[in-house]
């Protein structure tokens, strides 16, 4: 998480937008937790705007190295309507089923996330995160091959542990690793949660997504180097 990464003026003319689309199309009244639009950026430039607008995009390349994300092409405007008195019991991972026509998943490097409103406290419609399991994933999927994301229907069996919600302030900047399980939180506060979801790739994707199951930092040139040169030690010298 990171705190304020996105201005507020580009938090307030993404929630404009976010107003006519649910005026557009709103939720049955009967329409309790998830509910969800998916605008593509060009269509909705004020939802794409806190991503690349912002200095978000260039703090995921921190991860990724300068230069090597594709701008994501759809926004994910996620809603959680209260009341919604649950709890997920397991993780999940994105882009299983259907599956492109090419046959692969639809997996993707990283997922960015902007808040929209306030959530501070627990069971306000936060996302739940397990910690580490983007490690136990890419252990699981060298065990037993990529295809098992598949045939797993995106729910691998791993061991999973104690979960955590995601809270912050409108504006915040979530980075999480694909790998990361993750699932919708119930809402038991008095306003519906509204957040922005980016999958976004790094360059080349596509062609690699087998190696990038099974190395999770295979696309992380940041982490990598951070790992070889941790802060307060000096490169070595070739």
């Amino acid at each position: 998480m990171v705190p304020g990464a996105v201005p507020a003026r580009l938090v307030a003319e993404a929630s404009q937008v976010v107003d006519g689309l649910v005026a557009a199309d709103p939720p049955a009244p009967d329409v309790r937790g998830p509910h969800n639009y998916f605008p593509t950026a060009a269509a909705a430039p004020s939802l794409g705007a806190l991503l690349t607008g912002s200095g978000a995009f260039a703090l995921a390349e921190t991860l990724t190295g300068p230069g090597t994300l594709v701008p994501p092409w759809q926004v994910q405007v996620a809603l959680n309507i209260p009341p919604f008195p649950h709890r997920p019991g397991m993780h999940h991972l994105d882009g299983v089923g259907p599956d492109l026509p090419d046959g692969r998943p639809g997996t993707f490097t990283l997922l960015a996330g902007v808040l929209l409103t306030d959530q501070p406290d627990d069971d306000g419609g936060n996302l739940w995160v397990w910690p580490g399991t983007h490690l136990t994933h890419a252990e699981y999927f060298r065990t037993h091959g990529p295809d098992a994301l598949i045939a797993a229907g995106g729910y691998p069996p791993i061991p999973l542990p104690e979960p955590e919600q995601i809270r912050g302030r409108a504006g915040d900047l979530l980075l999480a690793h694909y790998l990361l399980g993750h699932n919708i939180g119930g809402n038991t506060s008095a306003r519906t949660r509204r957040a922005a979801y980016y999958r976004i790739k790094r360059h080349g994707h596509d062609a690699r997504w087998p190696d990038v199951l099974r190395d999770p930092w295979l696309e992380y040139d940041g982490i990598r180097a951070a790992v070889r040169n941790p802060p307060g030690r000096h490169p070595r010298r070739q």
